[in-house]
């Protein structure tokens, strides 16, 4: 960014501040140049992020959930119970694995909060933790892994029932032609869905609900019709006309790879195996990839959506478990060494200490200068999977009683 730029930056984010302004100068200077450590401390710094996001919200309405966030316009932002419904999976692992019961007693109270949300139809809110707002289709999906990982791990069944609300919820806002087009962000159908219908696809699994698991499969199947011969995805952008995020092409790319693997389907896993390919040959031998790319794997970005990158870490990770083929080890390795390198670990400013930025540099347009808080949690996902070689969260096996 130059100078002359960073004097035009929209006076909302206050770029004159002395820790905005810090965070942009070491941008200018060295983005993406922090010390890369062992898995373990950048796993640990991850978390600790989080716990700080959680906690400040305590004594507010939204207590238990998650802050979306921190911005420069806004501070720390409310509670968001979309993305609050998947750190609980990334809290119960890392409960496990860090050998720290807190996090589990944490995600106690983020699965209260959220059930305090859930409408009589079953469907959640969409944003952040405003009951009066409208549900969205993704958001409603993504706290279902939550609930799921609630009954899974912590034996909730409160939370399993809720989960079966929400599917159900879901399953009737579906088109015949498998598509979702009512209660979507912007008003316009997304392939990123996928991720959603999985955990409506888990939910079926465990409950032996056939009409969840068509709803799933007729969902992925509409997601196929938009995927081009270079394994790119159409009508996958928050905003019709312009280049998804790197971001919501690993969403897709998730959907269809645990879809693929719960339910025994290759033709899913060969969807998502076409796109994780694509963005393995765009990406650059540091780990970095594009905060957006059109048809053909064209860069359009020229900044990195951090989050997109440890997203793709963690695919490729997966996709090296569920195959066995090694092939994707060496890109998983170096989206998470790209990402490391965007953490400051020793940073006396707790709100930056462990915290992993939208884009990089801190100014690209993906959560423009923000942290966060799915970023440092698909990022804690990306190193443990790294760390145990084993999915995570835990796959639902093809039977009620077996999880893997």
């Amino acid at each position: 960014m130059k100078i002359s730029n960073l004097l035009a930056a929209p006076l909302r984010y206050r770029p004159w501040q002395p820790r905005h302004l810090r965070l942009i100068l070491d941008d200018m200077r060295r983005p993406a140049r922090q010390p890369e450590h062992d898995n373990r401390a950048h796993l640990q710094g991850a978390i600790y992020w989080l716990c700080r996001a959680q906690d400040v919200r305590a004594g507010l309405p939204d207590e238990g959930g998650v802050s979306a966030g921190w911005s420069f316009e806004d501070g720390w932002l409310p509670s968001y119970p979309e993305t609050t419904g998947y750190i609980i999976e990334t809290f119960l692992e890392a409960a496990r694995l860090l050998q720290q019961p807190e996090l589990e007693r944490r995600a106690r109270r983020m699965l209260d909060w959220e059930l305090t949300l859930q409408r009589a139809d079953g469907a959640f809110p969409g944003h952040f933790g405003d009951a009066s707002r409208p549900p969205v289709i993704f958001n409603t999906g993504q706290i279902m892994h939550g609930l799921t990982a609630g009954y899974l791990q912590l034996g909730r069944r409160e939370c399993l029932e809720a989960a079966v609300r929400a599917g159900w919820w879901l399953s009737r806002q579906q088109d015949s032609d498998g598509c979702f087009r009512r209660f979507e962000h912007n008003g316009v159908p997304h392939v990123y869905n996928t991720r959603a219908v999985w955990a409506l696809a888990a939910v079926g699994v465990l409950c032996d609900e056939p009409k969840f698991l068509d709803a799933a499969r007729r969902n992925l199947d509409w997601a196929l019709t938009q995927q081009t011969a270079s394994g790119w995805f159409a009508a996958n952008a928050f905003i019709p006309g312009q280049s998804p995020f790197t971001h919501t092409i690993a969403y897709a790319i998730r959907g269809l790879l645990e879809c693929g693997v719960l339910l025994a389907e290759q033709h899913y896993i060969d969807a998502a195996i076409r796109a994780a390919r694509g963005l393995a040959h765009a990406q650059r031998a540091d780990g970095w990839l594009a905060g957006t790319y059109e048809d053909g794997w064209l860069p359009s970005a020229d900044y990195a959506c951090v989050t997109g990158v440890a997203q793709m870490s963690l695919n490729w990770g997966r996709l090296a478990q569920a195959t066995g083929d090694g092939y994707w080890c060496l890109p998983a390795r170096r989206a998470l060494a790209y990402v490391k390198r965007t953490q400051r670990l020793d940073d006396p400013d707790d709100v930056v200490r462990g915290a992993i930025p939208g884009s990089a540099s801190i100014w690209g347009d993906y959560s423009r200068f923000e942290f966060p808080n799915w970023a440092p949690k698909f990022f804690a996902d990306a190193l443990m999977i790294e760390m145990q070689q084993a999915a995570m969260p835990p796959v639902v096996a093809l039977s009620r009683e077996a999880v893997i």
